[in-house]
């Protein structure tokens, strides 16, 4: 896709739409005549005929709201859409992310194919309007997107192609074209600014950044999207050596006897009941005397059937989707590959199915963890906890100084936030608060829940250092960090749940139905910016 800076005003646009957004109770006429005012004064009849349609379509400026009105030959482009933001003073750039994502939806057509202006307005009408009215000062305001907070430009123009890219996306690998399922995908041919305080380089900078981070996590919706008969460990090893290939990273994909060597207990007990061989995978992006390397550690099990503590046939339904951590870290290293930051990042995998064979844990096993700690599992369903305890050993001994980790690791995490929000729990409160931000930055929500030192009691056991599932019911989502907790070494480190958001039942602005690729975004933003 093309991105430039729009020459052209709204009355001379040749695009194949023109998009205005607008703010909760502005006029319509008012905003045309700020976007331009010699359309809005030519064409007066028009915008009034304009203003009638939006009264009478219900439109208000309110978030997620997308009007498209045919311009009846009056323009050269063929049709303009308005596209709501909400209250002015509530703007963030999720508000753009989401309206860009919801005009992607309902683009005309099956196929849209197409050149797509944005046109932004250098002072909101409103407080221009009461300016007037009251003859007091008013704040000036950089640019419509800008009213009433203080984002930039440059993040107004990746969050609108982030949202674009991400609602393009769909998953038709396995669509039988006989059943109608071959359309053209909607697709934009180039996307054009007008309004921004932007050079042409720097909205070229903003646009590859959104489109990388975009391209990134619809990679990880698809590694999420394949069948667990497809998507294997080993398959899984595949595909993040091809992206350390494409992006100049180095690899090590360790086998079950490689595994056992480094006497990865806890990973290795997981792996003992599947068919399908287990994979470590190291992706590592290395500065020269770097004074500071980041672990990310993804939770990578292919198919989670519970084990022997077999789950229920519609609780294992979606479990293809319980490696959307290590999904989200593989992509990530897409992205520290192109913009390369001054620091060492790793990320670290442990890929295994997990399955009642006749080799599988017992309740009541006892394990050896790979830092030596011994756990009994009285849960063969509490496995990702059990796979990451080795994989953030690892990341410990090969000189992390910093750990996250990413994982669908409980259903309690559901049951509290639901789908909207990721849990984050940690060690380190301004690793967490750090996270927390670039979540919100990038549209990903992120809830902090405690880890008071009581939720340990309930990992005890009577016959070794730790039991791998606490006190059923109770704090489940904080008692599986304190497990991981212990496997960290003081370093700081933060634990993502994403076990709520990581799956969608349905389309909700620029998550997608299914697997979301969620946290991609927030790792990606904490980690280039």
């Amino acid at each position: 896709m093309k991105y430039k800076l729009e020459p052209a005003s709204l009355s001379e646009c040749q695009s194949d739409l023109a998009c205005v957004f607008v703010y909760a109770s502005e006029k319509v006429s008012d905003v045309f005549k700020a976007a331009d005012p010699a359309f809005a004064r030519k064409l007066k009849p028009f915008v009034d005929m304009l203003s009638e349609h939006v009264t009478e379509d219900g439109f208000k400026g309110k978030a997620g709201q997308v009007l498209t009105l045919p311009t009846f030959g009056h323009l050269d482009t063929r049709r303009i859409t308005l596209i709501g933001l909400g209250e002015s003073k509530d703007f963030t750039t999720a508000h753009v992310r989401k309206a860009a994502a919801n005009l992607v939806r309902r683009l005309p057509g099956d196929s849209f194919q197409g050149n797509v202006s944005f046109y932004f307005r250098q002072a909101n009408p409103v407080k221009a309007a009461a300016k007037k009215a009251t003859g007091k000062r008013q704040t000036k305001t950089a640019s419509v997107a800008k009213t009433g907070n203080t984002t930039n430009d440059s993040e107004i123009a990746q969050a609108i192609v982030e949202g674009i890219l991400l609602a393009s996306y769909s998953f038709k690998k396995y669509k039988s074209s006989k059943n109608g399922d071959n359309k053209k995908e909607k697709s934009l041919q180039s996307l054009s600014f007008s309004g921004l305080s932007l050079t042409a380089k720097a909205l070229s900078d903003a646009c590859i950044k959104g489109e990388a981070i975009a391209e990134s996590t619809n990679f990880a919706r698809r590694l999420i999207a394949e069948p667990p008969c497809y998507m294997t460990p080993s398959k899984l090893a595949e595909e993040a050596r091809a992206v350390a290939k494409e992006f100049g990273l180095t690899i090590k994909v360790f086998n079950a006897q490689e595994i056992e060597r480094m006497s990865m207990g806890s990973f290795l007990g997981v792996a003992r009941g599947a068919k399908e061989p287990p994979k470590f995978i190291v992706i590592s992006y290395d500065v020269p005397k770097s004074k500071r390397k980041v672990a990310i550690v993804g939770k990578g099990i292919t198919f989670d059937s519970g084990g022997l503590s077999l789950k229920p046939a519609q609780s294992m339904e979606h479990m293809k989707y319980d490696m959307s951590g290590a999904a989200a870290v593989i992509a990530t290293m897409r992205v520290v590959g192109k913009f390369k930051p001054n620091f060492s990042v790793m990320a670290v995998v442990a890929a295994t199915e997990n399955m009642p064979g006749d080799n599988a844990l017992h309740p009541g096993d006892v394990i050896t963890a790979m830092n030596g700690k011994t756990i009994e599992v009285n849960n063969t369903d509490a496995e990702g906890r059990l796979i990451l305890a080795d994989a953030l050993t690892y990341a410990v001994k090969q000189g992390a100084d910093e750990l996250i980790d990413i994982a669908t690791l409980t259903g309690a995490v559901v049951t509290a936030l639901g789908r909207v929000a990721a849990g984050i729990m940690g060690s380190d409160q301004a690793l967490v608060d750090k996270l927390i931000d670039s979540g919100a930055e990038a549209g990903e929500k992120l809830w902090q829940l405690p880890l008071y030192d009581e939720y340990s009691e309930s990992l005890k056991s009577d016959i070794a250092d730790l039991k791998n599932a606490g006190a059923r019911g109770e704090a489940g989502s904080a008692s599986a960090a304190m497990f991981l907790k212990e496997f960290t070494s003081g370093k700081p480190w933060a634990h993502l749940d994403i076990a709520g958001p990581g799956w969608l039942d349905r389309d909700r602005e620029e998550c997608n139905k299914g697997g979301t690729g969620f946290g991609v975004r927030t790792l990606c933003r904490y980690l280039v910016g």
